[in-house]
Order: C-alpha cells, then sequence, then structure tokens
C-alpha cells in the first residue's frame, strides 16, 4: 500500500552539541520521537537530501547554477582560501567566504591563470568567491577534501599524496608564491582583512544528468544547496523571516551554517510557530534527528534527556 500522507516539514539544524542544555530546544527534543540517527556534516547532510550516484560534484553544479554552461567539461572547484603558517604546518583558515570584489578576484586570478595553463587547465572566476578550474575531459582526479574537512587542520593532511598528487601539491605551491606578495593581499592586510594567498582545490566532476530529491522545496542561502535544488527541479526561495514563517510540508528549512545567537534572536520564535501547526523532522548536522509533531508539546511529563 502507497502512503500517500505529505513529506513532513525539514529542518536541518547546526550541531547540536552547540545549543545549551538549557536551551529550550531541548525541551522539544525530550517530547518528540527520537529517530536513527541521520548524515554528518555538510556535505553529509547535502548527499542525503540530494543523493547522487557518484558523490556531489560541487564544482559542476556551482559552475552551471552560476553561469549554466557546465554541461560540456569536467569541473574542479578553486576558490579563495585564507592558510597560515604555524609551529607544526601549515593550516586552512578560510575558504570561499573572503569578502572579495570581482575587481580583486580578477586582479588576484591573472597571474595564476598561466600556472593552470601550463597544466591543461582554464582557471575561471564564476564569481568573487566561486572560482572553477575547467578540466581537460580525459583527467582523473584525485580525491581532494572538501573545506569542512580541512578548515583549522594541517594543510598537508588534506592534500592528494603520492605519486599522483605530486603535480597538484607543486601546483598549489605556485600558486602561493604567486599570491604572497600580490598587491591585492598587501591593500587586504592594510585594511584588516585576511590575504588570499592559496586555492582550495575540491568538488570536481562532471554536470550529473539528473539529481533525485523526495523534496518539494528548498529555502537556504547556500549556493551547492540551490545549485542542487534547481538540478532536482524542485522549488527555491531564499531564507527569509518571511519564506521560513510560510514553510510547507515536505520543503527544507537549511538553517545548519547559522549560529546559536541567530537561532535564538531569529529562527526559533518561527521555529516554535511552524511546530505547533504542523509535523516537522529536526536533522542536525551532527546527526542526530527527531520527529516533532504538534500534540507532542503536551508531553509535559518528558523531562529527561534522551
Amino acid at each position: 500500500m502507497t502512503d500517500n500522507s505529505p513529506r513532513p516539514l525539514e529542518c536541518w539544524l547546526p550541531n547540536l552539541q552547540r545549543f545549551e542544555p538549557s536551551h529550550p530546544l531541548r525541551t522539544w527534543l525530550h517530547r518528540a520521537n527520537r529517530l536513527d540517527d541521520g548524515p554528518l556534516g555538510y556535505l553529509g547532510g547535502l548527499a542525503f537530501y540530494f543523493p547522487c550516484a557518484d558523490g556531489i560534484p560541487a564544482a559542476a553544479l556551482t559552475r552551471e547554477h552560476l553561469l549554466g554552461d557546465a554541461a560540456d567539461a569536467s569541473w574542479l572547484s578553486a576558490d579563495p582560501a585564507w592558510v597560515q603558517p604555524d609551529l607544526t604546518g601549515v593550516r586552512l583558515l578560510a575558504c570561499g567566504q573572503m569578502q572579495l570584489s570581482m575587481d580583486e578576484a580578477q586582479s588576484l586570478a591573472t597571474p595564476l591563470k598561466p600556472i593552470f595553463g601550463d597544466a591543461g587547465m582554464i582557471l575561471e572566476i564564476s564569481s568573487p568567491d566561486r572560482w572553477h578550474l575547467r578540466m581537460p575531459s580525459h583527467d582523473k582526479l584525485p580525491d581532494f577534501a572538501a573545506p569542512e574537512q580541512a578548515l583549522g587542520e594541517d594543510l598537508f593532511e588534506h592534500l592528494p599524496q603520492g605519486p599522483d598528487g605530486r603535480r597538484w601539491r607543486a601546483l598549489l605551491n605556485e600558486v602561493q608564491v604567486m599570491l604572497h606578495q600580490h598587491p591585492v593581499n598587501t591593500d587586504r592586510r592594510a585594511r584588516g582583512l585576511p590575504p588570499v594567498n592559496s586555492l582550495w582545490l575540491w568538488g570536481g566532476g562532471v554536470l550529473p544528468q539528473r539529481v533525485s530529491t523526495t523534496l518539494t522545496g528548498a529555502i537556504s542561502e547556500d549556493l551547492l544547496l540551490l545549485a542542487l535544488a534547481k538540478r532536482a527541479a524542485i522549488s527555491v526561495q531564499a531564507r527569509s523571516e518571511a519564506s521560513v514563517r510560510a514553510a510547507a510540508a515536505g520543503w527544507l528549512v537549511d538553517l545548519q551554517d547559522q549560529t546559536v545567537a541567530d537561532m535564538a534572536d531569529t529562527w526559533w520564535p518561527m521555529l516554535q510557530a511552524l511546530a505547533k501547526r504542523q509535523t516537522m523532522i529536526l536533522t542536525f548536522a551532527s546527526g542526530e534527528r527527531w520527529l516533532h509533531r504538534p500534540w507532542h508539546r503536551l508531553r509535559w511529563w518528558r523531562r529527561s534527556a534522551r
């Protein structure tokens, strides 16, 4: 027998550990039904909501979303990044959110294009914070770590290793040397901004013919999530107070990138109102999942943590 009941509203939230034990969200969870754990982290969550047969080719999806020309090539993200040496290595401190203007991005990229060109790649500036490498179709790409896996950690541990990774490590070294004294970075340091002194390579692959999902719509500000939703041919809305208040069954409300302060000040009252009138699945970036129905608020006797 087919279940024709509507899929609950999905809310994707930050790591549960970031919410204090006294946070009222915890009371919700005490009264809700615990589900099997779901995905961990950002890319795990995206793959959960938008499964792709060979993983998520983030570069091709974001290039297609931004400029609509990704179908004829293989792509690799080359996002502007900030790395910093310390006593134990070199750490990735920021990636893809460097507050660049398009003029700054183009200026930084100009001396880098011949480096990649000599290696048979074309460096494309799709947006100030999203750069892409158009790859030769025959190139086999190694596994590159996503930014979320490498942030704050030693760069070397997340670079491709072995003979296949040697050319990529050499390319990144050339990039870092070229960017080190770039005039844009000199100006950024003078303004108290971190330098763009490296690129982070990740998300390689070709544009999938289709992306599947059981969602009917998504509310988000995340570029890759929006690209996946567009490829899956579902409705999308920018995240705003109005769109979250109107979120309906079958939709995903993406809040996993928000701070706990943002959750408390902006989104928590709206989630409370939504929970009073419709069933919700709460999925945390740390993997925990709960089903909350409107009548669960009457389970006042459930006070212990679950």
